[in-house]
């Protein structure tokens, strides 16, 4: 019975010590990826700011084919959004909040089955050699101590996602024609 007691007590200290390690771990993540693209501003802007258009470059798209998406709202503009059902990419919604013409596109974001929102925006800046695209996802997970553990994680989890698309939007803009 000792034994078993002792099994016990371990066991409860090291879920209470994950506690209370989570509720010191930050709440807040950024993920940030950026490429150059050599086109226009305006042609990087015409795929990012029509949310129809993510399906040829966004990679979750790519993963899940039979994946369910509506659009509503005034297209290309403040209010245009997209809801999505997959089975292996999860359930979301995307709307439109901001935009500076030919410059960046602000969206929220936020996936119902985790009651889990945040704010992404793609940055569109001119340099010498075409545009910097920068596309970044900003949130906060709240005060759950076990949420604050994904925050170590999320950077390596969404990261990858980012530059593939990235990749994918850089070969459209910069191959208009082998893209039909």
């Amino acid at each position: 019975m000792t034994v078993l007691k002792n099994t016990l007590l371990v066991v409860l200290g090291g879920i209470a010590t994950l506690l209370l390690v989570g509720l010191l771990l930050p709440s807040e993540y950024k993920v940030t990826r950026s490429i150059v693209v050599d086109a226009a501003a305006a042609d990087v802007y015409e795929q990012v700011v029509d949310l129809k258009k993510w399906q040829s470059w966004g990679v979750w798209f790519k993963r899940d084919p039979n994946m369910q998406v509506t659009y509503s709202g005034p297209e290309k503009a403040i209010g245009m959004k997209s809801v999505w059902q997959s089975e292996t990419q999860g359930n979301g919604e995307m709307e439109i909040t901001d935009l500076h013409f030919n410059k960046e596109v602000v969206y929220d974001l936020y996936f119902p089955d985790m009651d889990m929102r945040s704010e992404g925006r793609v940055t569109i800046t001119e340099t010498d050699t075409g545009v910097t695209v920068e596309w970044s996802d900003k949130g906060d997970v709240g005060s759950n101590p076990i949420n604050r553990y994904f925050v170590l994680f999320i950077d390596s989890m969404l990261g990858p996602d980012f530059e593939d698309g990235l990749n994918n939007l850089k070969t459209i803009v910069e191959n208009p024609v082998a893209m039909r």
